[in-house]
């Protein structure tokens, strides 16, 4: 039984089949629709599943990813080589009075419509962040003047040496999209939040006002990873991008948008590479032009390896390589 067997056979002692995905396309797990397939794709339906599977792939060296709603990042178009858990799945969400508890993948416009089914205020900012709970503590999203660090209370985290630890609003020690859930490589299991009673009628009338703003000024109607570069220091991305004559133009399938500068989008056919190149050409002429440097905000996956073949396979080849070197070498004397 070879390596990758193995470790497909560790994780099928307490995953269902159909929650075990071998070769998947994370094109159809990301916002973005492009990247390559991972060697192995689970989709836990608990948070001890959670906790199972990564203490599994550290015991066994194997690399490990963790995929919320996918709203944030690009995968390369070879895919990941080792293991990738959707979290989808973990979403138990419960309130108690004005605080409300919420999983790994419960989506943030879940946590929103649940606040208003019980009159509290304060998450009204994130009704259309497009993301997880589990995403959003990781880098402290945020939208309309309001952020997590705003109102979570704590997170239930899985620390390095994967103890189950649960961290204040102060050790959370959130910065501009940072936490040290980044900082560390932690993983959010669930988070509380801090909620303040309110009228329903004054939290819906705000929801409305900011989901018209979202849609009136966003390009939703393409696939992309929202607002593709964080906000550099006393610019506007979207302003630099726009200045430097950039609206519109498109690197493949990749283009900025028409609506929104800030935003790159999927205009149907683009290649993560597409993206990333389009990415890394408007980095260049904004700092070319300004003399600002632009860092990304949607977090592309680095992938080591040669593209579109699992690790596991690069080793069979890498082998059978050497052994047909080694026949040659015998024949020809030496």
């Amino acid at each position: 039984m070879n390596k990758y067997n193995k470790f497909v056979g560790l994780f099928n002692e307490f995953y269902d089949i159909n929650d075990i995905k071998i070769d998947e396309k994370l094109s159809e797990y990301v916002n973005f629709k492009v990247g390559g397939p991972a060697d192995i794709l689970l989709i836990p339906n608990s948070k001890e599943q959670v906790i199972k599977s990564i203490k599994i792939c550290k015991e066994n060296n194997i690399p490990f990813y963790l995929i919320g709603n996918g709203s944030n990042i690009l995968v390369r178009d070879g895919g990941f080589r080792g293991v990738v858990l959707s979290l989808k799945n973990v979403k138990n969400i419960y309130v108690d009075g004005e605080k409300i508890e919420a999983e790994c993948g419960v989506m943030l416009k879940e946590v929103s419509d649940k606040a208003i089914e019980n009159s509290l205020t304060g998450f009204e900012f994130a009704c259309g962040i497009p993301g997880t709970i589990g995403g959003a503590v990781f880098m402290n999203a945020g939208a309309y003047d309001g952020e997590i660090a705003h109102v979570i209370e704590s997170a239930e985290i899985i620390d390095e040496e994967c103890n189950i630890v649960r961290l204040s609003n102060k050790d959370l020690d959130f910065g501009y999209r940072s936490s040290i859930v980044m900082k560390k490589g932690y993983t959010v299991l669930s988070a509380v939040f801090k909620l303040e009673k309110g009228q329903v009628k004054t939290i819906k009338e705000l929801i409305e006002d900011l989901t018209n703003k979202r849609e009136s000024k966003q390009p939703l109607e393409y696939p992309s990873a929202g607002s593709t570069f964080k906000r550099p220091t006393g610019y506007f991305a979207g302003k630099l991008i726009q200045d430097a004559g950039l609206k519109g133009y498109s690197i493949g399938g990749a283009a900025v948008s028409e609506k929104h500068s800030g935003f790159v989008i999927n205009k149907g056919n683009a290649t993560a590479k597409d993206i990333t190149d389009l990415i890394k050409h408007i980095q260049d002429e904004v700092k070319k032009q300004f003399g600002v440097d632009l860092h990304p905000e949607v977090r592309i996956k680095n992938i080591k390896g040669i593209h579109n073949i699992s690790f596991y396979k690069c080793v069979f080849l890498f082998f059978n390589l050497k052994y047909k070197m080694c026949l040659l070498l015998y024949d020809l004397g030496i």
